[in-house]
């Protein structure tokens, strides 16, 4: 095993450090290492200064090494300097290296305001509102004049022109119905795409964000399943579109009717041709600009902005997901997206401390983050593509959230957690043990369809339960629904044919969540990775009060022999105890594919 550190509290014991604080931080160095001394290396105001850390105490066969590092900046780097016989090492969030490496992947210590508490319990849960469920007051409304109505079983068009026109007509009383289901699985978040007026069935096309769609119920609805959700102690997201509108929204007609309105300067009109910019070039989708102060009035500052109505009672949202926040405020030599993350965040925070903010990125997110804006990301780059690569089935091609040409790769366990230490490495662990981890969303492919079948669906379940992060469940998920790309996977749940419910995988998801609920380690300890090959993924859950051994396996393999380990039961996946040999050494299950938790003791 190697010298190890991470941002958790058993290597971190402050974790909401103010600026001017000295924070003590710890490296576990196993017996064996060849480390003789240890140096914390620190950059406070952009200059590296190196201090000696010291033997703390000694525990089993491994030693712990304390340094204290000053908090001078609001993000203070640290990494760690390994002297031994045979030269020096760094180390810093990647892990051990034998070479010089940039300040970009050190230690973080961030004195930003910090998540909501609660967050670091949550358990999302995705909802798609007009697939999820319709209550008996929907069969009285009236199809818009833009939609294709279709009846719930009608079959979901995952491309063409009628893919946003399909409307099936849930609505958030139809939500408040099933919440019992949500109980059963053990979700405690439930979170809402846009519920806005708009002209299509995602409605990422918002009309107006003064009032929730008729079509879903309106305000009275949303009112109905806040009080319904909050007497149950969950949390309620909504969702909203900080780059752009729909064009049919009453600022942007208003600005496109008369150049000299007021609204004008909330858009990019006046583009060469006459024409205005959208998001990438969907002319419905009309891009707003966040260089004007009036855009950011009504958006956020006003006393009665949209970002503070929905927050307030009787609706008490308890924060937002951003939609593409990556792309707000960024377009040409206008770059204020750091700006626009720390005003909504400080807006919310205003309007009610403990809301989250929470982005929506599907790409690389580690510049945006760590910077008082955004609370995490939904990590796509980070864990959902790493997941798809290493357990997806099948020869056809799997299409990741961006369209990377030839799809989602496929990759070993190596390649896997090598890109997940890549992006992990560069955001601070508050960032990424607050970042949303997913299998996928209303945006991408089903994860039974990547992966083919139960047994592979079940060690992705237990990535997403086990692993740091906040797990996000795309409704339907659970109940093994299909979909091959974002707009097929928008599945209407099947409430009235149970039959088709897989009941292994519903067990499977209630079953992890429970046990991510029962294992403080696996929602707040550190993470050690203690093996990989090709088709095995073993690793550790560190907490100052327990520790979780996690084992996945995509496939049959060699047994694997880890020395070190203590007795552990097993509490999940049904494996035996774990119980050294005289040599020190524990053999972990070889079949797969399969999913193992152990409580060490």
């Amino acid at each position: 095993m190697q010298p190890h550190h991470d941002g958790s509290a058993r290597y971190v014991p402050d974790q909401a450090p103010d600026l001017g604080d000295t924070v003590p931080v710890f490296v576990r160095v196993p017996a064996g290492s060849d480390v003789r001394q240890v140096h914390v290396r620190t950059t406070p105001d952009g200059e590296p200064r190196f201090a000696e850390a010291v033997v703390d105490r000694r525990d089993g066969d491994d030693v712990w090494w304390r340094a204290d590092v000053e908090v001078r900046n609001p993000v203070s780097n640290y990494r760690f300097l390994l002297t031994g016989a045979r030269g020096t090492r760094w180390l810093n969030a990647a892990g051990p290296v034998d070479h010089d490496v940039p300040d970009a992947g050190d230690f973080k210590l961030v004195t930003y305001a910090p998540p909501p508490a609660w967050a670091r319990d949550a358990v999302i849960y995705q909802i798609f509102p007009d697939r999820f469920a319709r209550s008996a007051a929907a069969d009285g409304r009236t199809a818009p004049d833009w939609a294709i109505p279709c009846d719930w079983d009608t079959p979901v068009v995952g491309r063409g022109p009628e893919t946003p026109r399909q409307f099936y007509g849930g609505d958030l009383d139809g939500v408040t119905e099933h919440l019992d289901h949500l109980d059963r699985l053990g979700v405690n978040t439930v979170y809402l795409t846009p519920v806005f007026p708009a002209r299509s069935n995602h409605r990422y096309d918002a009309a107006s964000f003064d009032h929730v769609d008729p079509l879903l119920g309106g305000d009275a609805a949303l009112a109905r399943l806040a009080d319904a959700v909050h007497a149950r102690g969950w949390r309620l997201l909504g969702d909203i579109t900080s780059n752009h509108t729909g064009d049919a929204h009453e600022w942007f007609t208003a600005a496109a009717a008369d150049r000299h309105a007021a609204e004008r300067e909330l858009y990019y009109f006046d583009l060469p041709g006459g024409d205005y910019e959208s998001w990438n070039g969907v002319r419905s989708l009309p891009k707003l600009n966040w260089g004007s102060a009036e855009l950011r009035r009504r958006f956020a500052t006003d006393p009665d902005s949209l970002l503070r109505r929905w927050l307030r009672p009787p609706y008490r949202l308890d924060g937002w997901r951003v939609d593409v926040a990556n792309m707000t405020g960024r377009r040409g030599a206008d770059a204020y997206t750091h700006e626009v993350a720390a005003l909504l965040r400080a807006v919310a925070a205003d309007t009610r401390p403990d809301a989250l903010v929470m982005a929506e990125h599907g790409h690389d997110h580690t510049g945006d983050l760590d910077r008082d804006g955004w609370h995490g990301t939904m990590n796509y780059v980070g864990f959902t593509d790493p997941v798809w690569s290493w357990l997806r089935a099948g020869d056809d091609p799997v299409p990741n959230f961006l369209g990377t040409p030839g799809g989602v790769a496929r990759r070993d366990g190596h390649a896997m957690l090598a890109t997940m230490n890549t992006y992990r490495s560069l955001v601070s662990w508050r960032s990424y043990s607050h970042s949303w981890q997913l299998l996928g969303s209303h945006d991408s492919a089903r994860i039974r369809t990547v992966v083919g079948d139960a047994a592979r669906q079940e060690v992705a379940a237990g990535l997403l339960a086990t692993l740091p992060g906040t797990p996000m469940v795309y409704a339907g998920d659970e109940l093994g629904l299909t979909g091959g790309n974002g707009e097929g996977s928008r599945t209407p749940m099947p409430w009235h044919r149970p039959e088709t419910w897989d009941q292994r995988t519903f067990g499977t998801y209630r079953s992890l969540l429970a046990l991510r609920r029962a294992e403080p380690a696996l929602r707040h300890g550190g993470l050690r990775w203690l093996h990989v090959d090709a088709d095995t993924l073993v690793f550790a859950r560190e907490a100052v009060d327990g520790t979780a051994l996690v084992l996945a396996r995509r496939a049959p393999g060699d047994p694997v022999r880890l020395t070190g380990l203590p007795s552990a039961d097993n509490v999940y996946g049904g494996a035996p105890a774990l119980r050294p040999d005289a040599d020190g050494a524990a053999t972990l299950p070889a079949d797969g594919p399969t999913f193992q938790v152990w409580r060490t003791r």
